[in-house]
């Protein structure tokens, strides 16, 4: 995510601070310092940062459950309004996912409840209204704080924990795709009313959760259904079979070249075997003219690391790697390893496109049948 910087790896996923966080302090440091001079900016940035570390344990439970079904997480990022773990998917199943999302708040409750056995700290669901008030009661603070973070997050507004929950169940009797429509769908009411509260209650940062709920439930909705059109297909149905290469002894010039005499914004380089040995993009080929001039070898600046597919692989795999920050091309390759076509982000943009257009125009069930012949470029 832009604009955060990264503090710190657990296991291979990266701890990530969005710069508006440091807002949030700022925020909450001049109301402790309204309260109580210098000594309560200190004690209520204390407690928002002392809460954010249990934001960030919460968001590694998901990590670690979902590292149960074998899905990745490449980093966590606090924000104001949270921890957002950047899981590479989301399981499918629907008892995988309850597991996955309900792991977060399970470690709230185990932070409460550890604390409430280890330190005595009161478990007092009233106390949240007096948090930051008394240093003297900073443990009971953040115990009853994990427990409104469970009780907050188990709320059924999708994507949130207790809105994914609802989806796993609804997919059951509705399947995936129409499961995540509906939960969406709830999820945005929900913000509604968040907004409303917030509007009414002079609440700016309740507001905010609900704005980050809306535009979230309408992309994870928007994300399932692009995928979907993806379902039936396989690499070849859809990677891009005209185009130009570089061979390995090209230099920046001769790209430069075939930049202005093409479409392409990527080019693949092939050695004489038709083995990919990386892509060259056009902004990598600017900076190299600038900096290093026209004679630079191809096999300097190209990106070397670029993930590979067969002609039979499932689009809707491709699909996920290119829109969940992934990379910006994948190569489509032969039985024999050499290269038959590449999909980028764009090209898959327009194959869905043109499937959601058939699926609303005449004739969609056959154009479901014929689209993999259609679609290929």
């Amino acid at each position: 995510m832009g604009w955060s910087i990264k503090l710190f790896s657990i296991g291979g996923t990266a701890v990530r601070i969005h710069f508006t966080f440091f807002l949030l302090l700022a925020f909450y440091g001049v109301v402790g310092w309204n309260r109580g001079g210098a000594s309560g900016a200190i004690l209520l940035v204390t407690l928002i940062t002392l809460l954010f570390a249990c934001v960030v344990l919460h968001e590694f439970g998901h990590v670690f459950a979902a590292r149960l079904y074998g899905i990745r997480t490449s980093d966590v990022t606090l924000l104001p309004i949270g921890g957002i773990a950047s899981l590479e998917r989301m399981p499918e199943k629907p008892a995988q996912e309850i597991v996955v999302a309900l792991a977060g708040p399970a470690v709230n409750v185990v932070i409460a409840f550890g604390l409430a056995f280890l330190l005595g700290a009161r478990l007092d669901l009233t106390q949240m209204a007096r948090l930051g008030q008394d240093p003297l009661t900073l443990v009971d603070d953040i115990a009853v704080a994990n427990l409104w973070l469970c009780l907050f997050n188990l709320i059924p507004a999708f994507p949130m924990d207790g809105g994914r929950v609802l989806r796993a169940l609804l997919a059951i009797p509705l399947g995936y795709t129409r499961a995540t429509r509906v939960a969406a769908t709830i999820g945005q009411a929900l913000a509604f009313a968040f907004a409303l509260l917030g509007l009414l209650g002079g609440n700016p940062l309740l507001i905010l959760i609900a704005v980050f709920i809306f535009l979230a439930a309408s992309g994870e909705a928007g994300y399932v259904q692009a995928r979907e059109y993806t379902r039936g297909y396989l690499a070849a149905h859809a990677m891009i079979t005209s185009y130009q290469t570089l061979s390995p002894s090209a230099t920046a010039d001769d790209a430069a070249n075939l930049l202005l005499r093409t479409t392409q914004q990527e080019f693949p380089v092939v050695d004489g075997a038709g083995t990919m040995r990386g892509v060259l993009t056009r902004d990598a080929l600017i900076a190299a003219l600038q900096k290093t001039g026209g004679g630079t070898p191809v096999l300097d600046i190209m990106d070397r690391d670029v993930p590979t597919v067969p002609e039979n692989a499932c689009l809707d795999h491709v699909f996920q790697r290119l829109q969940r920050g992934g990379p910006r091309i994948v190569g489509v390759v032969d039985p024999q390893g050499r290269l038959a076509g590449y999909i980028t982000a764009e090209n898959m943009t327009e194959l869905i496109m043109i499937q959601s257009s058939r699926a609303a125009g005449p004739g969609a069930a056959a154009g479901r049948a014929e689209g993999g012949r259609a679609i290929r470029q």
